[in-house]
């Protein structure tokens, strides 16, 4: 057995023994690596916290049975020693962890089914989340948001629920684009079973990624644990729909944690499925988008479609600081002279000067006997 399947095996085992997130475990794999922590773990021979974690399952050594029925569904196990492993994302839950937040620590290894790598999946991607229960209004900004951005290359994260999830996927599904479903259950677990058709698709086209072993049902608790990663793998996360409490409004409060861009679409007032939405926004902890434009701007590292960097958008968008005062002091309806251009702008007389017939040139001021007006637009 090679050095890597060793370690493969190794983390296998782990995963089984202990439920995500084990902050203690990990932290004890990445002082003695995968082999000897899990040979530490079967004897009991490790910290006290550690054996807390691991006492329940220490006997679960099914590490090749759940290698063996992955491999028959297709599904891979991606470890830290791979190179598909998504390190830099996934660095944001380390840091986290350190400065003592809870339950933020890094997974020790990630079951995946589906084409795409992962590391290349993590690379811009957007988390799209929201309320299962959700409005046709939240269904469709969701389907919209998912095909907009996978139709620019974006890949779109989400964790295949019900509602703005579900629209999400289908939404990048349709432009050919990538998808990622993140599960708090196995990921050959067909979870909810009306989206077993969904999630077949996403594995053989995008990527099913889940933490828990093969056939580990879905709990609740895992859902909360899973909205880390989703949170943790992507490079910010939209809120289309939530509730006042709601797994989505957890998912964007980790998103923040780490440090990740939360965004959160508004909705009527009146909808109780915006009252998330509307309260993110509020306290200052997600930036208000309505687009797609909006929200790879607020991502930072995006351009927004058709957005030309050296075409400005207005006229005046051209203007330096100063010119732009004496072009707001003009006026179109009567010639003002350079002392009052100068009062009214703040902009010292000299200045004034030397600006108006720059302003004349661009075809911003004309000049008259009285004095400067502003120069109509040409439509």
């Amino acid at each position: 057995m090679s050095e890597l399947e060793a370690e493969r095996l190794a983390r296998s085992y782990l995963l089984r023994v202990a439920e995500p997130p084990a902050p203690a475990l990990a932290g004890f794999v990445g002082e003695f690596g995968p082999v000897v922590a899990a040979e530490r773990v079967r004897r009991a021979d490790c910290p006290p916290k550690v054996r807390d974690e691991t006492a329940a399952r220490r006997a679960h050594d099914y590490a090749e049975r759940d290698l063996e029925r992955a491999a028959a569904d297709e599904t891979r196990l991606v470890i830290p020693e791979d190179d598909e492993w998504p390190a830099w994302p996934l660095l944001s839950l380390a840091v986290a962890q350190g400065r003592g937040v809870s339950g933020m620590a890094p997974p020790l290894a990630l079951w995946v089914r589906g084409p795409v790598k992962l590391g290349e999946a993590v690379d811009q991607a957007i988390a799209i989340v929201g309320a299962r229960a959700a409005t046709g209004y939240g269904e469709h900004n969701a389907a919209e948001v998912g095909y907009h951005l996978a139709s620019r290359g974006i890949p779109v994260f989400s964790g295949a629920a019900y509602g703005i999830d579900g629209a999400a996927h289908r939404g990048a599904l349709s432009a050919d684009g990538t998808t990622v479903a993140v599960l708090g259950c196995g990921a050959d677990v067909e979870y909810p079973a009306q989206h077993a058709t969904l999630l077949r698709t996403i594995g053989k086209v995008g990527a099913v990624v889940s933490e828990y072993p093969p056939g580990t049902t879905p709990a609740r608790h895992r859902f909360l644990v899973r909205n880390r990663l989703i949170a943790a793998l992507t490079e910010g996360t939209v809120v289309v729909e939530a509730g006042r409490r709601s797994g989505a409004r957890n998912t964007a409060t980790t998103a923040g944690a780490l440090g990740k861009v939360v965004m959160a679409m508004p909705g009527p007032v009146s909808s109780g499925m915006s009252a998330g939405c509307h309260a993110l926004i509020r306290e200052g902890e997600a930036t208000l988008v309505t687009s797609v434009d909006e929200i790879l701007e607020t991502a930072g590292r995006f351009e927004a479609e058709g957005a030309d960097p050296a075409k400005p958008r207005r006229r005046t968008d051209r203007l330096g600081p100063e010119a732009l005062r004496v072009h707001d002091a003009l006026s179109t309806r009567s010639a003002r002279p350079e002392e009052r251009l100068a009062a009214e702008s703040g902009i010292p007389v000299e200045r004034v000067r030397s600006l108006l017939p720059e302003l004349e040139l661009d075809g911003f001021a004309e000049r008259s006997d009285a004095g400067w007006r502003k120069r109509a637009a040409k439509t």
